[in-house]
């Protein structure tokens, strides 16, 4: 009940703080309003979906998949591991919206923090329906459909295989004290009661899919509050003129990305329209930097992990993502 209290309390401070900062930036007639409502209504009924799902998901691993099942098919070989790791997102189309909650049940039931953090990132890459909206938008341009893959599996492994070697024996999910109980759940919820052959196990996925929901819902309400109001306050047609370094315009779209917070399943569309003002290297940029890291994601991770570590997978997903797009950049994209 604490840990609801803080987290209400926490939406109601930056909605607040974020009005106010808005109210000084200028939104404040009637025009950008519409536009505010619209956004933020747009991304939230885009979003609440794919988090249930996703709730949905991480409850049934969390009831119906032991910690043995879990052990026994993870691959002993690393290689293979942070590969199949990256690539299972071919049969597991998910956003960045669902895949939090899922990435926290693998987590739960002892997938390596490396494992389960490709996974999470790659997923909102390399699934068929995010290839086929960006086959659908670049149809005239295949090679940026192979680009995003491409680009997705080894930023995703990479951020995986630093993360792995820097986490050393601590563990990062917030909570954590709930993880070394011997509940049905390791969400905290029902804490006391164990699962046997009397349980009712439907009613136990419903349990814990509303509290996981509702858990994620706070932080994606706070995340898409402050995405949308930096949407209706920024135009991008007042950075036109970066387009002109290529460097620079990676950094910009890497920004940019970070803060329209678009679903991967529809920005690849966004991506086509900036192409006519921004280098084919930087577009690449945008499409395989969001739906890793965004601001209505970064809220939903400071929800699932300590702020520590979601400080520290920020900068390794910039720099690894940063990298990606110089190398892009020199190779001529």
């Amino acid at each position: 009940m604490n840990n609801k209290r803080r987290g209400f309390l926490f939406l109601v401070f930056i909605i607040f703080f974020t009005s106010i900062l808005l109210y000084k930036l200028g939104i404040d007639d009637n025009e950008k309003m519409r536009n505010f409502y619209n956004i933020f209504t747009h991304i939230i009924i885009e979003a609440i979906p794919f988090i249930i799902l996703g709730s949905i998901v991480s409850a049934v691993m969390q009831i119906y998949i032991s910690n043995e099942a879990i052990t026994k098919i993870i691959p002993k070989n690393n290689i293979i591991g942070y590969f199949g790791a990256a690539l299972i997102g071919l049969i597991f189309p998910v956003c960045e919206c669902a895949i939090i909650p899922i990435t926290r049940a693998l987590i739960k039931k002892g997938v390596p923090l490396g494992f389960a953090i490709t996974f999470m990132l790659a997923v909102p890459i390399i699934n068929p329906v995010v290839i086929m909206s960006t086959y659908t938008a670049f149809y005239d341009i295949p090679s940026m459909v192979i680009i995003r893959i491409v680009g997705g599996i080894v930023g995703s492994i990479s951020v995986g295989i630093i993360i792995s070697l820097l986490q050393g024996r601590k563990n990062y999910l917030r909570l954590d004290n709930l993880i070394e109980n011997r509940s049905y759940c390791n969400c905290g919820c029902n804490n006391n009661f164990s699962i046997d052959k009397n349980t009712n196990r439907l009613k136990l996925v419903l349990e814990h899919a509303i509290r996981e929901f509702f858990d994620i819902l706070i932080y994606l309400l706070a995340g898409t509050f402050i995405a949308t109001g930096f949407q209706v306050v920024i135009s991008t047609d007042n950075f036109n003129s970066i387009g002109n370094g290529k460097i620079l315009s990676i950094i910009f779209m890497m920004i940019l990305a970070f803060i329209l917070s678009i679903c991967s399943e529809a920005d690849a569309f966004i991506g086509r329209s900036l192409l006519n003002q921004y280098s084919f290297s930087s577009v690449a940029v945008f499409l395989i930097m969001g739906p890793m890291l965004d601001i209505k994601n970064l809220m939903m991770l400071c929800g699932t992990f300590r702020k520590g570590f979601v400080v520290k997978l920020s900068i390794i997903i910039t720099l690894v993502i940063g990298t990606i797009g110089y190398i892009f950049a020199i190779s001529g994209l």
